[in-house]
């Protein structure tokens, strides 16, 4: 049974025609009075709760009504619904427990979407199990592991990912936070449906809603054409919003409230577009300190975190690292067409050592270049010590400068131009080189005014 917490009347037949009409059980309140005397009788699966509960407009009311209900039994999921002025009331229901909260006017789908998700995550967990048991039940087939961590986390995923709740992945760079979100919309109802990926790193903040709303013809000046945004081409599936903690304020608003209203408008036009997205965020810094330091929005932070799921570094994980090494040398074999490539016990033991601050990344390159460079097809330690030290920064420790010497961000500026220059301005190399997405690259071009002529598109 639901229960709808409203003392306006209409609003309360409004919610229950719609809920009755999904097939729920569901039963209205009008007063605190009455709230209380329901949950004495009976306890409901979930609860709707209007925060501004009486004729003022301030929440008090209705935040003191959610504390009490959780009070009660902080079980019980409560969505809170609150007009887009007031969702700073909402945040603050989300820290004294409520699972989310939707604004007026609401969408009926995205309410009963909601309602419908909190409900299926609000079901016991299962234990992980092997992986094999996962692997029948899901399609986990570029995720390599073995580990308990891991096991938890796919068996997480797997049961979120046929909700539409929306989910925040985080984890250093390199531990494979853009598979993961992969592995939600496959294992989604929205599988058969776009998955688009956004790199919010190489946005800048002058094209962020031209890259993720779209633009009108005419909207500026080199906008000759309609162009499609990001959010429009993920309509009714999945967008995938990497490096969030890179948004700027400005930007964080804008992404909040399409989040919220699941309206949008290009750049340039008068008319909203409605969008049907599921909504996954990864980041490898810390939303919570961010919030702290003022550097991310507290209200956009709950939009996207629903659901959490933290990834491991790969050092502590460190048996995968055969299972992964030999992974990327069987992908290997076909790509260079050496069927007889294979890494020795040895070296796999070996490669367990490493303490790989690049995670999966650096050694995915690592086993690349080694198999590249090595003369046989079978990869020994000293194959792999080697190539190791040929892209390590150990080998060019000499040539670091002293402490104090530098800034940081004058080193970064320095490893760059020298790079391009290496590299003969090719991005796609430079980027490669530097550990970084070509998009974090153009970002960092354009932070330090870095020009340079390239064929490369």
């Amino acid at each position: 049974m639901l229960l709808i917490v409203d003392d306006d009347q209409a609003i309360r037949t409004s919610l229950l025609l719609l809920l009755k009409k999904e097939g729920f059980e569901v039963r209205g309140a009008g007063s605190p009075e009455e709230t209380f005397e329901i949950l004495k009788a009976v306890t409901p699966k979930l609860i709707l709760l209007d925060l501004n509960f009486s004729i003022e407009t301030s929440g008090r009311e209705g935040m003191h009504l959610l504390q009490r209900i959780k009070k009660h039994n902080a079980a019980i999921p409560v969505i809170l619904i609150t007009g887009w002025g007031t969702i700073d009331l909402a945040v603050r229901g989300m820290k004294e427990g409520a699972a989310d909260f939707v604004t007026k006017p609401w969408q009926n789908d995205y309410l009963v979407q909601s309602i419908r998700t909190i409900l299926n995550l609000a079901k016991p967990a299962q234990q992980a199990g092997s992986r094999r048991k996962l692997d029948q039940q899901y399609h986990f087939e570029n995720i390599v592991g073995e580990d308990p961590k891991l096991l938890a986390i796919l068996e997480t995923i797997g049961r979120v990912a046929p909700t539409d709740a929306p989910v925040l992945i985080t984890g250093e760079s390199g531990t494979g936070k853009e598979l993961v979100a992969e592995a939600i919309h496959l294992n989604s109802r929205r599988k058969m449906r776009p998955f688009v990926k956004v790199n919010l790193g190489g946005i800048s903040s002058t094209l962020f809603e031209s890259e993720l709303f779209g633009h009108v013809r005419g909207a500026f000046t080199d906008a000759k054409t309609d162009r499609m945004g990001r959010f429009e081409m993920a309509h009714r599936g999945t967008i995938f919003l990497d490096e969030i903690g890179e948004l700027d304020l400005s930007s964080q608003v804008k992404l909040l409230r399409v989040l919220q209203e699941r309206t949008f408008e290009p750049l340039g036009s008068s008319k909203s577009r409605t969008v049907d997205v599921r909504v996954i965020c990864a980041t490898n810094r810390n939303l919570e300190e961010m919030v702290a330091q003022g550097t991310f929005r507290e209200d956009l932070y709950y939009r996207i975190n629903l659901i959490t799921v933290k990834l491991p570094a790969l050092r502590e994980r460190p048996d995968d690292i055969p299972l992964l090494s030999a992974f990327f040398a069987d992908n290997l074999k076909t790509i260079y067409n050496r069927p007889e490539l294979k890494i020795s016990n040895a070296a796999l033991k070996w490669l367990k050592t490493l303490p790989l601050q690049g995670n999966i990344r650096q050694l995915k390159n690592l086993v690349e270049r080694t198999v590249l460079l090595a003369g046989g097809n079978m990869l020994d330690i000293d194959d792999f010590q080697r190539n190791l030290h040929a892209g390590n920064a150990a080998s060019a420790h000499k040539h670091v400068p002293e402490v104090g010497s530098i800034t940081l961000e004058e080193m970064e500026y320095q490893m760059i131009v020298r790079a391009m220059q290496h590299h003969q301005n090719k991005v796609s190399k430079v980027a490669r080189s530097l550990g970084i997405t070509r998009f974090a690259l153009y970002r960092r071009l354009e932070k330090f005014g870095i020009s340079f002529d390239s064929e490369e598109v």
